[in-house]
């Protein structure tokens, strides 16, 4: 067949649909599937020459007739016979390959103008590129390879439709720089329900939805993403969507026309570059008997039944003020998306740590962009507060030594919560609501060992545990020492372990392992004190073995009586003292028990209390 003009008959190879043959436009024909399989197999493989084996296997799979070379033969004949101009099949090696001329094939067709696409893209020339991007896309007529064998459906498809896809995105990334938006808005909807595990497209149906002026629902999508994720494949969103994620979060996506999303200050390198903080440590495996304490915090911290700015967590040193902070926080992570910040405001050797470093460590989580602080306390306050203005951020600071250190790290705002943990009640910082830790009760304590070396080693000898937890003076910390005691040496009884709890000259050193140490905890509760009190504690120490009169403490710190109330009151206040009983003579006054110990241990310096 001739062309008007003496030139080759032209010729089209079409596999991106059904696998067609088109001479001058006539169809020719391709009626067996195993025959079209033969031909898309050699045109997928231009570079070399498709084994005899490896044909075989496309079209009988692993165990092929005997009369396999013959009917391969002859398929290759029929395509040798087609009348196809310009088509030639060659022979070598036990192979076959497919020269195709100056043919027309759509696939080659396609990725030539996919490229092109994509030039135009990296140039930002969007509307070049989205016209470029669709035509390539034009090529496909409906799903590739569905009329050849199962085997080579399987073996090729996902590459092909590797390659559509990729090339839609190209187009969508065109389309949203040139704020269409609106109008691909319901194509990505459908793409993401088909392909969920595809984040790229998941980020691209955010950005529009943003751009659309729906943010909530920008970040829905990346939450339904973010649990597919977790429950398909066991892995977090990647650092792209994490970050169109974040610029949801800071309001800070970029609009029409100006590239992929990225942090305010643009890519810093920081290790913050595309994370929301989540800076909480591991929550606790077990926080017995603090129900109604973490109800209360909770129902505080989700703004029920009126909003407050937070929650201060006091009470004495090991009563598990931290535990209940970070279990909390955790609890309630969903209800603060723009992060949570956690600091630790005390240092390794029991100073506190100054506001101007940990806000140092909160601008930089918040803020990856910004390459150099403020070099005053107040500037940078008023930037920490302005980044937490319109966000959802959960703050915990732990361990506060006073409410100057307190005062400056709280969040501004609306929105965002503090939950600080102390041993004060800090009643000066206004709106935030105090929920007070004391001891545990008998059950409480039983319950928390319980959970720590089992129920049946516990209902074995009720009277011994019992005793522990009164020896321990209900404290979570010690108790959770003991429970450690006992489940590294499980030939103990609980009845050893009272016994080893009764010498008071060891107690203390008994209740130590690990981290955990309640004579560093209580000692900690003491350094801390200030002038007159710390000499108070020391000099009142020789009276830690039993109650006192406010007048027996007067003369024990030379002091006049209203004086010598007023350091009980606030010893007290501190929980290193405790009222006894009251009668007609007035209150009477005792360590708690493990301080008393802590007490004797700190013999009196003989200086004055001033």
């Amino acid at each position: 067949m001739t062309g008007s003009r003496g030139e080759e008959p032209r010729l089209e190879l079409r596999i991106l649909g059904p696998t067609e043959m088109l001479a001058e436009g006539v169809p020719v024909p391709l009626t067996a599937a195993k025959l079209r399989t033969v031909l898309v197999a050699l045109l997928l493989s231009p570079d070399h020459f498709v084994s005899d084996a490896w044909l075989s296997e496309l079209l009988w799979g692993p165990r092929p007739p005997a009369t396999a070379a013959a009917q391969l033969y002859t398929y290759i004949s029929r395509l040798r016979g087609c009348g196809a101009p310009g088509l030639r099949v060659r022979r070598r090696l036990r192979g076959y390959h497919l020269d195709i001329g100056t043919a027309d094939f759509d696939w080659q067709l396609f990725r030539r103008a996919a490229e092109r696409g994509r030039e135009s893209l990296r140039k930002g020339q969007y509307g070049t590129a989205a016209t470029q991007l669709t035509s390539a896309l034009g090529l496909w007529r409906g799903p590739a390879l569905s009329d050849v064998t199962e085997a080579l459906h399987a073996a090729e498809l996902p590459r092909l439709e590797e390659s559509r896809l990729a090339v839609l995105e190209d187009r969508v990334e065109a389309d949203l720089a040139l704020g269409r938006h609106a109008r691909i808005l319901p194509e990505l909807v459908g793409l993401v329900a088909e392909h969920p595990l595809r984040e790229s497209l998941r980020g691209q149906l955010m950005t529009a939805l943003y751009l659309c002026g729906r943010p909530a629902d920008a970040l829905n999508v990346y939450e339904q993403g973010r649990r597919i994720l977790k429950t398909e494949l066991g892995i977090d969103p990647g650092p792209t969507l994490r970050r169109i994620h974040r610029a949801v979060l800071l309001e800070s996506l970029p609009g029409p026309g100006r590239g992929q999303p990225r942090d305010e200050a643009g890519p810093t390198g920081s290790p913050w570059d595309g994370l929301v903080p989540a800076m909480l440590p591991m929550d606790v495996a077990d926080l017995a008997g603090r129900t109604d304490e973490l109800a209360r915090t909770l129902t505080t911290l989700r703004g029920r039944p009126e909003p407050a700015r937070g929650v201060v967590l006091t009470g004495p040193a090991g009563t598990g003020k931290s535990a209940l902070a970070v279990r909390a926080a955790h609890a309630c992570r969903s209800d603060f998306p723009h992060g949570q910040l956690y600091i630790d405001l005390r240092a390794h050797d029991g100073a506190p740590k100054e506001p101007m470093e940990v806000l140092g460590g909160f601008l930089r989580a918040l803020f990856p962009g910004c390459r150099t602080l403020p070099e005053t306390l107040d500037e940078r306050v008023q930037l920490y507060r302005s980044l937490l203005a319109r966000r959802r951020v959960l703050v915990v600071l732990d361990n506060a030594a006073d409410d100057r250190q307190v005062r400056p790290l709280l969040p501004g705002g609306d929105h965002s919560r503090a939950v600080v943990t102390s041993r004060h009640p800090m009643a000066s910082l206004e709106g935030l609501r105090a929920v007070r830790l004391g001891r545990l009760d008998r059950t409480a304590g039983e319950a928390l060992l319980a959970g720590a070396v089992g129920h049946s080693r516990v209902r074995a000898e009720p009277e011994a545990v019992a005793r522990v937890v009164e020896l321990c003076d209900g404290l979570p910390l010690a108790l959770r020492v003991c429970a450690e005691r006992l489940m590294t040496h499980p030939h103990w009884r609980v009845a050893d372990l009272v016994d080893r709890l009764l010498g008071e000259d060891g107690r203390l050193d008994l209740l130590c392992e690990g981290s955990l140490d309640v004579r560093a905890r209580l000692r900690a509760s003491v350094l801390e004190l200030r002038p007159p009190l710390h000499g108070a504690f020391r000099a009142l120490s020789p009276m830690s073995a039993g109650a006192f009169t406010t007048t027996q403490a007067a003369e024990r710190l030379s002091l006049p009586r209203v004086r010598a109330q007023t350091l009980l009151d606030a010893l007290v206040g501190r929980r290193l003292l405790e009222v006894s009983a009251a009668g007609p003579a007035g209150a009477f006054y005792c360590f708690p028990p493990l301080v008393g110990l802590l007490a004797r241990e700190q013999p009196d310096t003989g200086q004055p209390v001033s």
